[in-house]
């Protein structure tokens, strides 16, 4: 059995964004030589999030305008976490949308449904994040 880990590492210059990272997730198992198997990636940060979904700008703006919907960063003062920060909203909408995703590997490749695809969802950027990636298989 082999595995393989590695982290990679994103900057969004804004509060909120997401970046379709399954190329990267492909290239670590083009690297990894499993074939078959299994592959983690999760968000490193607790503002953060990595999930599968549609790679379609009209959900994205969905997304964006939901989660300011169920969690909205302002005004600041509504959460008591934000004494002296103001990312409330943030540790909120990663929680909705999840930590980790784990997606089959089958003859080398990333084993997705139609239309699928991995994200990183930012909800509190301007600094830089890692995510996991850890692959397991042969």
């Amino acid at each position: 059995m082999k595995n393989y880990r590695k982290e990679l590492f994103f900057e969004v210059p804004s509060r909120r964004g997401l970046i379709n990272i399954s190329r990267d997730v492909q290239d670590c198992i083009n690297e990894s030589g499993v074939r078959e198997g299994l592959v983690l990636v999760n968000a490193m940060h607790i503002t953060a999030s990595v999930f599968i979904n549609d790679d379609e700008s009209g959900l994205h703006h969905d997304y964006d305008v939901w989660l300011e919907k169920l969690a909205p960063h302002e005004p600041v003062s509504q959460y008591r976490h934000n004494v002296g920060e103001d990312n409330a909203d943030a540790h909120m909408k990663r929680q909705i949308m999840g930590r980790e995703v784990v997606v089959a590997i089958t003859e080398g490749e990333l084993d997705f449904g139609t239309w699928e695809q991995i994200f990183y969802g930012e909800f509190d950027g301007r600094r830089r994040k890692r995510v996991l990636v850890k692959i397991i298989g042969e």
